[in-house]
């Protein structure tokens, strides 16, 4: 048995081949069988009651979920290339009541799947075809699931991969993921890193992270500002014209205030207005980083509109809404400005506020009340202004005198208000306490405020050295194989960062190993030799 799965450069579907060789001295008769659940949601456990299968003209079975209002129009499809001689879409009926799929009580049988399809079933589709193999021979058995616009698109879907040559369809998969992945390779002392490197991270950014956007507990499909910018950096390389796509996608996301939408549905435009800080930044780094990647300057010229809703109401921390397209457009380079602009406000160390919230967004509450300040934020903007600022001068614009002197200030403040004796702090609550200092019973060191200051290549070469060494001391635990976001943990302290107190100690954004945080370390050591 060998099993063969790919999906097709240009299509949604899944194609999968069995090939069964008889290697045995008799001819064999085998019962196959393809099955799929059906979620059609966020949740099967939801989305279960409102699936409803059908069969087309092609024989091949469709399932829809009306329910689902975002994508109450599409079709869904399973078809065993034509060879299912029966079929049922009733879960219970294939797998047995109390059964598995270890031993599903279809299989238990030679009688043919009931048929069964509509609604009101625990929904599935099951196929089973018989068939018989010679002494020496083998056979291929194709599986095709896939997703369409309409009922019409599934079956011509359906139609044409049966006729297709999948070999071909397979050499076209081969060919464009050798493109993406080839573009960059590495060697180095240890294999299993090069094999991470020139292989799996770049398949894993694009397929899961820029076009999936689903995971475990996050299954929207949403875009994140912030997310998918860094996402898109990665690939400025490998696919820059999927990188220039997202960078000018991104823009069309921003207010004319220069804030953005935290994260947004692409299917609906929906999406949440915050006070997090750091978001916008992420543009104008992101856009420098292709500029100096791909020397692609036209970009920057690109019209794009802004839009149009609600500002926030005083207090308000965030508002969920479908804003308009607004007739107000500007350059790409505009909507970087501002995105800057709206980001020079800062507290009374001459910090930058946190707002609802900087890169950690579950400390939505350290700086809610306008006061609270992020000096993690502090090291990003600054490295944000002075790439941008060759941008800037690029162009001639007025705005980057401006823009240098407040990053100078800003590097000063830092250095002057943020450093705590070993490391640098992570900020101020509102009402001015500590964060990240050590006098804080918890969260006495957060790592992303120590590697900023070296990545930002703003803060002074002793302290960082001496700040990167806490790090290392503190919060990197060979024996747990673990790099910390920070510790201790927020558990028993009265202060209230926010819903990331919410997490259990040591779980995700609340003291665990979190990438962003773990990674940065590690770049920060490099850079320091």
């Amino acid at each position: 048995l060998v099993l063969l799965e790919y999906v097709p450069v240009s299509d949604p579907l899944r194609i999968s081949r069995l090939r069964i060789a008889n290697r045995s001295s008799e001819r064999r008769r085998l019962s196959v069988c393809a099955y799929v659940e059906w979620t059609l949601g966020s949740s099967r456990t939801v989305s279960a009651p409102f699936v409803v299968t059908s069969q087309d003209a092609t024989g091949a079975i469709l399932a829809v979920n009306r329910w689902n209002a975002a994508f109450k129009q599409r079709v869904a499809f399973a078809d065993l290339g034509g060879r299912q001689e029966s079929w049922t879409g009733d879960r219970r009926e294939f797998i047995g009541r109390n059964g598995s799929l270890s031993y599903p009580a279809a299989l238990a049988s030679d009688a043919p799947l009931s048929g069964r399809l509509g609604a009101g079933l625990d929904p599935c589709t099951a196929m089973r075809t018989d068939v018989e193999i010679a002494s020496g021979e083998s056979i291929e058995l194709v599986f095709l699931v896939g997703d369409a616009e309409s009922a019409e698109e599934a079956s011509e879907l359906i139609r044409r991969y049966r006729r297709a040559d999948l070999d071909a369809v397979l050499d076209q998969v081969r060919g464009f993921w050798g493109g993406v992945l080839g573009s960059l390779q590495i060697r180095t002392p240890d294999r299993s890193f090069d094999l991470m490197i020139n292989g799996w991270l770049l398949y894993q950014t694009l397929a899961c992270r820029v076009w999936a956007r689903a995971g475990f507990y996050q299954a929207s499909g949403a875009y994140g500002f912030r997310d998918q910018l860094q996402d898109v950096m990665a690939l400025a390389i490998a696919q820059p014209n999927l990188a220039r796509e997202h960078l000018l996608r991104s823009a069309a996301r921003q207010f004319p205030e220069g804030d953005v939408q935290h994260w947004w549905l692409p299917h609906t435009g929906q999406g949440v207005r915050t006070r997090i800080t750091d978001d916008r930044v992420w543009l104008p780094v992101a856009v420098a980083h292709y500029i100096a990647t791909t020397n692609d300057w036209s970009i920057l010229d690109e019209e794009i509109p802004f839009l149009a809703g609600r500002q926030l109401e005083s207090g308000e921390a965030e508002a969920f809404f479908r804003p308009e397209t607004s007739f107000d457009c500007a350059s790409l380079y505009e909507h970087c400005a501002r995105a800057l602009d709206v980001s020079l406000s800062v507290g009374r160390h001459g910090i930058p506020l946190m707002g609802g919230g900087d890169w950690n967004d579950g400390m939505n509450r350290v700086g809610l009340r306008g006061q609270g300040e992020s000096v993690w934020l502090g090291w990003f903007l600054h490295s944000a202004l002075t790439q941008f600022l060759e941008v800037a001068d690029a162009r001639g614009d007025l705005r980057a005198s401006r823009w240098r002197d407040f990053a100078q200030g800003l590097g000063a403040a830092l250095e002057r208000e943020a450093w705590d004796g070993d490391w640098y702090r992570r900020g101020w609550f509102d009402d001015g306490t500590a964060l990240g200092s050590a006098a804080s019973a918890e969260c006495r060191i957060d790592s992303i405020a120590q590697s900023w200051a070296v990545l930002s290549k703003a803060g002074n070469a002793q302290r960082t050295r001496r700040a990167m060494d806490a790090v290392e001391r503190d919060l990197i635990r060979p024996q747990d194989a673990m790099a910390l976001l920070f510790a201790p943990p927020f558990d028993q302290t009265p202060k209230d960062p926010g819903y990331i107190k919410g997490y259990p100690p040591g779980v995700r954004e609340n003291g665990g190993q979190y990438t962003h945080g773990a990674v940065w370390s590690v770049m920060a050591l490099a850079a320091l030799g």
